[in-house]
């Protein structure tokens, strides 16, 4: 069982105990520092499990997933409300410190989703839950690769949804092409989710499990047979950062095609799953799961690694026609 002894969770136990006693997350010089370290201190590649995690790290990671998400929505409100103050609040939005992990993230979703869009190409209406006041993988990807496509952005939040429909309005493009709805997903009905070719599910909407769980079967009661959702999750160290969604998550109603792991400055792992016709309780394998550098892998039944406690295929296979080039 992974422990305090373990030197990256001693960090972030470290970082959590200042945040913690943070009196407000609003972003500040102390802010930014404290959650820069705590990034820097997840992003390098590392073999964890969560599900290994003693039941006091298991609560930090709670609490701390939790804090994040506050401190992410606060930032995204305040640098909103920056640029909307602008003539032109699109042209700036490189002042958002996170903006070129953006654009790096919805190139790769892009790139991850063309494949397996098979029956849509391009996708004529998307929906993107949890959108928040700076919508920005919508804008990316609405801006630069799904040009003609709709984007329906959903957020419990009626302020956050009024900052980022202001921040398109100026627009003539996005302001016809992106809309702003105040809804909880699980009030979304199956005529509703029908509508949409591919569902983004952000990753903070359902900071726990349970909630995660949730959502996704709500989804994969409504959405439409044969429509994708992509799902933003995390893997290793990552995980203090962002709830885990694991292919197993999505059985009974999705077929999971692909997951992706970045070990770049990209946060968020992605899983990719099409909804399946009717709601299937067998187990429904991956085709594919990418690694940052790595091709594509077929997967087998897997074992568990004596060395780092992970599963691993058994018959594990890096032949060059199990290898798929990586941009």
């Amino acid at each position: 069982m992974v422990c305090l002894k373990d030197p990256v969770i001693q960090q972030v136990c470290q970082l959590y105990d200042q945040i913690s006693n943070l009196q407000n997350l609003n972003p500040s010089k102390e802010v930014d520092s404290l959650f820069t370290q705590l990034v820097q201190a997840c992003i390098p590649p590392y073999p964890m499990d969560v599900t290994n995690l003693c039941t006091k790290i298991q609560q930090i990671r709670t609490n701390l997933i939790r804090l994040c998400g506050q401190a992410e929505s606060l930032l995204e409100k305040h640098y909103s409300t920056i640029l909307i103050s602008s003539d032109n609040p699109l042209h700036h939005l490189h002042l958002f410190p996170y903006y070129n992990n953006y654009l790096k993230l919805s190139k790769l979703e892009f790139d991850l989703l063309t494949p397996h869009a098979i029956l849509f190409n391009p996708p004529r209406r998307v929906a993107f839950i949890g959108s928040g006041p700076l919508p920005l993988t919508s804008i990316v990807l609405a801006t630069h690769h799904l040009t003609s496509t709709f984007f329906h952005n959903y957020d419990i939040d009626d302020s956050a949804n009024s900052l980022a429909s202001r921040l398109v309005h100026s627009d003539p493009d996005l302001s016809k092409r992106m809309l702003f709805h105040t809804k909880d997903v699980l009030n979304m009905s199956a005529p509703e989710l029908h509508e949409y070719d591919v569902v983004f599910l952000a990753a903070l909407v359902g900071m726990e499990m349970e909630q995660k769980m949730l959502v996704i079967n709500h989804l994969s009661k409504n959405m439409a047979p044969g429509a994708i959702l992509m799902l933003r999750s995390a893997h290793g160290a990552r995980a203090f950062l962002y709830p885990v969604v694991e292919p197993r998550h999505l059985q009974g109603g999705f077929e999971v095609l692909s997951v992706f792991h970045p070990t770049d400055e990209v946060i968020n792992s992605v899983v990719i799953a099409r909804k399946t016709a009717a709601i299937n309780p067998a187990v429904h394998s991956v085709d594919h799961v990418h690694q940052a550098g790595f091709g594509s892998l077929v997967l087998q039944p897997l074992i568990n690694c004596t060395k780092c406690g992970q599963n691993i295929p058994s018959n594990f296979n890096t032949s060059p026609m199990n290898m798929i080039d990586q941009e």
